[in-house]
């Protein structure tokens, strides 16, 4: 290695510049940073016109085969074009002593394995639902994206296990100007896949492909690192690129646990997307003859694959049938506009009983003293001659942790220092998702 002092980097630079006609590439640089906008523009209309070229009717993204459609065509592309790239490196690295470069190519030769596993994830989601599994396959898109998140963790550890070695061991290479523009070539090709994945995961809001975009921008950093160590050792002969190799590394198994937690939210059962929430109900509430809604509950059985029940309350004194009409128009409706299969359990509620409505407003009050995120619905009386039940439910929010009996009791103290022949019957619901309460909606 040789000793390095300021002027004799100086001196050797000046000499590389003249040999690489430093000044071309200088001016080639300002031209296309004058024209970036022009060459975003032109990616983006490529990125158009290779979706609208390989996937048929790619505008319906919701139709499952369409869905299919766009992951089998963004596993080929990753597949061939990180094939290419881990061959071309790994052969570079061999041939030229290049631990960083051939690590590199490893690490391409995974994202070539993830990409089968995207195209084979995709073509068992899209498959139609069956009598075993009645809610279709999507869910396995997110065993995919899960099967990626810890690929990219490996990839992680495997670039500290190599960095370190070169840290430790470090051994000298030969730098030739056709591993710098393979290197170069790779940040372009990766970038360029990059945001690719990044449109298609925008358009199918996939968990699979966002990961598989996230992955190509590692991948960009990791390989921009390489190139930079490179430059250094072979202009200033001081080895770093086994501390920076460290510094991506560090940064992929960052990306790949982010990737996991937002994998894992849907696949446990997270809450759902509040705008998805208030679309829903809004819906629903637009029609006339619905006065509430309650006990909303939203099952995802994989991206944009939704069933959803809820109670709707409608008036008790309305004829049944023309209550039954307006709940299945709604169901159909929101299947159509919504793309969710809603079921509707329909709840008459009496409005213009006085006793019943002091009653219901009296229950109210003691529940939101107790606590102002409570809130109740299903209010009836039954009179008997010697006492009258109130039946309720009380919601309680999900994060709430409330003991039930407990609760029970001090409702039931209040209610009936009102009157002793008050005899309440509640039902405690946790609000997993919203209640609608008096038209007013609470997420």
């Amino acid at each position: 290695m040789r000793s390095f002092s300021l002027t004799s980097f100086s001196q050797y630079l000046n000499q590389e510049v003249k040999n690489y006609q430093a000044s071309f590439f200088f001016f080639t640089a300002i031209i296309y940073r004058i024209h970036i906008p022009a060459v975003i523009s032109k990616v983006v209309e490529l990125f158009d016109f290779l979706i609208r070229r390989f996937i048929t009717d790619s505008q319906n993204h919701e139709d499952p085969s369409v869905r299919k459609g766009y992951g089998v065509f963004s596993g080929i592309i990753g597949l061939i074009l990180n094939i290419v790239l881990s061959l071309s490196k790994i052969v570079a690295g061999t041939v030229f002593n290049s631990i960083s470069v051939t690590a590199d190519g490893i690490n391409n030769m995974s994202d070539a394995g993830s990409s089968i596993v995207t195209l084979i994830g995709f073509k068992m989601s899209g498959k139609p639902a069956d009598r075993d599994h009645p809610f279709g396959h999507a869910r396995i898109e997110y065993l995919t994206g899960f099967i990626l998140g810890i690929a990219i963790l490996f990839v992680g550890v495997e670039l500290i296990r190599s960095s370190a070695n070169k840290i430790m061991d470090p051994r000298p290479a030969t730098y030739s100007t056709i591993m710098f523009v393979i290197l170069a070539l790779s940040i372009a090709v990766k970038l360029w896949l990059s945001r690719l994945y990044a449109r298609i995961a925008d358009i199918l809001s996939s968990s699979t492909i966002k990961a598989a975009s996230v992955d190509s921008a590692n991948d960009v950093l990791a390989t921009s690192a390489v190139l930079v160590g490179a430059l250094i050792s072979k202009f200033a002969g001081v080895e770093i690129d086994g501390w920076m190799g460290i510094g991506v590394a560090l940064f992929v198994l960052w990306s790949g646990i982010q990737i996991l937690k937002s994998i894992l939210g849907p696949i446990l059962g997270q809450m759902p997307d509040p705008e998805l929430v208030n679309s829903i109900e809004k819906k629903i509430l637009s029609y006339d003859g619905i006065l509430n809604i309650h006990d909303l509950v939203i099952h995802n059985y994989g991206p944009a694959v939704y069933f959803a029940t809820v109670h709707a309350e409608v008036h008790a004194n309305e004829s049944f049938l023309k209550s039954h009409d307006i709940i299945d128009c709604i169901e159909r409706d929101c299947a159509r506009d919504l793309n969710i299969n809603l079921v509707i359990h329909m709840d008459p509620i009496i409005t213009d009983d006085e006793e019943v409505n002091r009653l219901k407003k009296m229950t109210e009050e003691i529940v939101t003293n107790i606590d102002q995120r409570f809130t109740i619905h299903d209010f009836r009386i039954v009179k008997g001659e010697t006492h009258t039940n109130l039946i309720f439910d009380v919601v309680v929010p999900a994060e709430l942790d409330v003991s039930a009996t407990k609760l029970i009791h001090r409702i039931e103290k209040a209610i009936k220092t009102e009157d002793p022949n008050y005899y309440p019957v509640i039902t405690i619901d946790k609000n997993y998702v919203s209640t609608c309460i008096n038209g007013s909606i609470d997420i």
